[in-house]
């Protein structure tokens, strides 16, 4: 989980980046899911509200240009 005062020392770039990563990742949970595979399915939510997490911070940065 990362937290939103790591986030927010990122530049836009950054953040953009980690949003892509989590994306990735969160792909790759939901394929384990759908395969039976994913035997903890609390890290779907946990890096869906990081992607979440992530973009909020983004938009906040973005809107203080």
């Amino acid at each position: 989980m990362t937290k939103a005062a790591e986030l927010r020392q990122k530049d836009v770039a950054g953040l953009e980046a980690e949003i892509k990563s989590l994306q990735k990742a969160h792909f790759g949970l939901r394929m384990q899911k759908a395969t039976q595979q994913l035997g903890n399915t609390g890290t779907l939510r946990t890096t869906r509200r990081d992607i979440a997490r992530a973009k909020t911070i983004l938009a906040e940065k973005q809107a203080a240009k």
